[in-house]
């Protein structure tokens, strides 16, 4: 079970797409690895891509990653735009209202191009 993250400069956030394998894992290590790039870059506006292969991962599954990286992050990005292209339905919109409960800037897109929008006026 693996991913890859290619990430692209922007001029005032980071794209970054997430391909690969789905499960708690690799989802653990991909924010993982964006939190240290976003340090690095000193750029805390991202764009999420995620294109990951697999079965959902369930509720609890979702409850617990966002309690793990929600204590961790909080106050960290200022903006997290986030397309999740296998989604279905409204699923992702309760995973958008229990991260915004918990302080982390998530609004969840089903176009890439719709995030970009919102990303640029929020730079504004």
């Amino acid at each position: 079970m693996s991913y890859k993250l290619t990430i692209t400069l922007k001029p005032t956030y980071l794209h970054i797409i997430v391909t690969g394998q789905l499960s708690v894992e690799n989802v653990l290590r991909y924010f993982e690895e964006i939190h240290r790039e976003c340090t690095a870059r000193n750029c805390f506006r991202i764009l999420i891509e995620e294109n990951l292969d697999g079965p959902r991962l369930s509720v609890t599954n979702v409850l617990e990653l966002v309690s793990e990286e929600s204590s961790k992050n909080r106050g960290l990005y200022k903006a997290i735009a986030y397309v999740d292209v296998n989604a279905v339905g409204d699923s992702m919109k309760f995973i958008e209202n229990v991260t915004v409960n918990r302080g982390i800037p998530v609004t969840v897109f089903s176009t890439v191009t719709n995030a970009e929008k919102w990303l640029l006026n929020k730079a504004r």
